[in-house]
């Protein structure tokens, strides 16, 4: 997810708000049998040794976005031998794809993000920075995590509804470069939820837990403006060049004099991805790559509506001239309130994970090697975040599955697979990701998942619940207004010059689990010995 500006930190916030302010216990809803319950946990904890595969091997392939290709195919390939019809490219988006199965009831899309980001290779189990691959993408995040405990629930929940021949749908499907907040405004607008009953969407998190209502996520638009001048010599004729350069300078200049007057719920960021080729040659084209955020439609419409005034006015000011081009979106988050409270019931039935005295001290040695506050893994669920108990804290940063949000009731389920105080989109949220920690929250959350899916085929009052708060409640607030235009086009490009250097490097490196019990064993790390090793 995008939260600062990507998902960990923000889901760390989000939960730490939970933690810190009590929250009322949800009313009870109609659920499924203990019976059957136990019967999808039991199923679950069949796959513990896939499950920790599956974590290790998407772990090892680290790919950013737009280019999961082993990563997709690899669960396309366990999907398939399940019993799942799948559609690859959906969306026009090659690395994209739904696995479907079964007939009648409710349809339920089950989802979790795939990719990584660039620069922030690791090896895991080691509590230092410490690149697998120099310069390469790693899963600073834990999106590793996330696809291997929507699977893992898929296939235990298909399992008891084929035994007990109970109606209902699954979709599973990926979140494609979250990181660049690039796909899933694009799935809603290919139609792919449109016979969706609800969704159910996991992200890692270090506390087990769900929100509901405005859970103070920006919407987020990200632009790129190209600025075309004209080359000259820069020494010998300036006077004959019109530099795009010094146009996206002064684009940065005036958004920052501008930024003094704007809400302080915005956030913006920027980089400049191209800044010309050499000091002697006037750059003739020069971008500048935006990221807007704020806190509902109206105001992220008119925050890009600004940014695209300051770049006219840069470009005016220089003798060049600009185009822009959007290259993600993401709507504001708002999670139901239904499916929250079913989802928190079960999270309360699992409980934490029983953490062993290596995964504390491994937590306790990340944590003091890199100067983070010193916090046990939570051994306790917390409370469920409602409106009320996270008092309109805005936590700045973004997350797509906003736009799957506002087109058919969803929740996220944040699962304990992380490092308390690890810091976001840094090599510190990968040290555990391929750890017992993670391993152990994902097997965690994949059974209040399970639990909540057999609580929506076999609760049709769930489902019409869910529908009537979107409808009468989450609608009534804000209606759906994506940025995107049907000119705009997902840049699938992305990411692809830096996978084909980095990739045949990375190769040495994939899981290879027919040889090794683990990517530590293969790797040769201690993860005993890296839990003493505190400064």
């Amino acid at each position: 997810m995008r939260f600062f500006p990507s998902g960990c930190t923000a889901l760390a916030l989000l939960a730490a708000i939970s933690t810190t302010i009590a929250a009322p216990v949800p009313a009870a809803h109609a659920s499924a049998s203990p019976a059957l319950k136990k019967e999808v946990e039991a199923a679950i904890d069949a796959q513990a040794k896939q499950i920790q595969v599956m974590v290790d091997q998407i772990f090892s392939y680290a790919e950013p976005g737009f280019q999961e290709i082993k990563t997709s195919e690899y669960l396309i390939g366990i999907l398939e031998k399940e019993g799942f019809t799948v559609t690859r490219g959906v969306a026009g988006i090659p690395t994209a794809f739904t696995a479907t199965w079964g007939k009648g009831g409710p349809k339920i899309a089950l989802g979790s993000d795939i990719d990584n980001l660039p620069g922030v290779s690791q090896v895991p189990g080691v509590t230092t920075p410490k690149a697998l691959v120099e310069g390469a993408p790693g899963h600073g995040e834990g999106h590793n995590s996330g696809m291997p405990l929507v699977v893992a629930s898929a296939i235990a929940t298909k399992q008891v509804m084929e035994k007990h021949r109970l109606s209902g749908q699954l979709m599973v499907w990926p979140g494609v470069a979250e990181e660049l907040l690039a796909t899933k405004a694009y799935y809603v607008r290919a139609g792919m939820f449109k016979d969706v009953d609800v969704s159910i969407f996991t992200h890692v998190s270090n506390s087990f837990g769900v929100a509901y209502g405005d859970v103070g996520l920006n919407g987020m638009v990200s632009v790129e403006y190209t600025f075309k001048g004209k080359t000259a010599h820069s020494a010998a004729m300036p006077w004959d060049g019109r530099s795009a350069l010094d146009a996206v300078e002064l684009m940065d200049v005036a958004w920052n004099y501008r930024r003094e007057h704007l809400p302080l719920t915005q956030r913006s960021h920027n980089v400049i991805s191209n800044g010309g080729g050499q000091p002697n040659v006037v750059p003739g084209t020069a971008t500048n790559w935006y990221y807007f955020r704020e806190k509902n439609f109206a105001s992220l419409r008119n925050l890009y509506e600004t940014g695209n005034e300051i770049a006219e006015a840069a470009a005016q000011a220089t003798g060049t001239t600009v185009t822009r081009k959007i290259l993600g979106y993401a709507a504001p988050n708002y999670g139901n309130k239904p499916l929250a409270e079913a989802l928190y019931a079960n999270v309360k039935v699992v409980g934490m994970p029983k953490w062993s005295a290596e995964d504390q001290a491994f937590a306790h040695a990340v944590q003091v090697n890199n100067g983070l506050k010193v916090q046990p893994l939570a051994t306790v669920v917390p409370p469920i975040s409602t409106p009320e108990s996270r008092a309109g804290a805005n936590i700045g940063a973004s997350d797509d599955i906003g736009d799957v949000m506002w087109t058919v009731p969803t929740v996220t389920l944040f699962y304990p697979a992380n490092v308390p105080n690890a810091i976001g989109h840094h090599v510190t949220s990968a040290m555990a990701m391929a750890t017992p920690i993670a391993h152990k929250g994902v097997v965690t959350g994949a059974k209040a998942l399970a639990m909540t899916v057999l609580d929506i085929v076999t609760t049709p009052k769930l489902v019409s619940d869910a529908k009537a708060y979107f409808n009468n409640v989450q609608l009534k607030e804000q209606k759906y207004d994506p940025l995107i235009s049907a000119e705009d086009m997902p840049t699938i490009e992305r990411n692809a010059n830096l996978m084909k250097e980095m990739r045949p490097a990375m190769e040495k490196y994939y899981y290879d689990p027919s040889k090794y019990d683990s990517y530590l064993e293969q790797l040769g790390i201690d993860y005993k010995a890296a839990g003493k090793a505190d400064k």
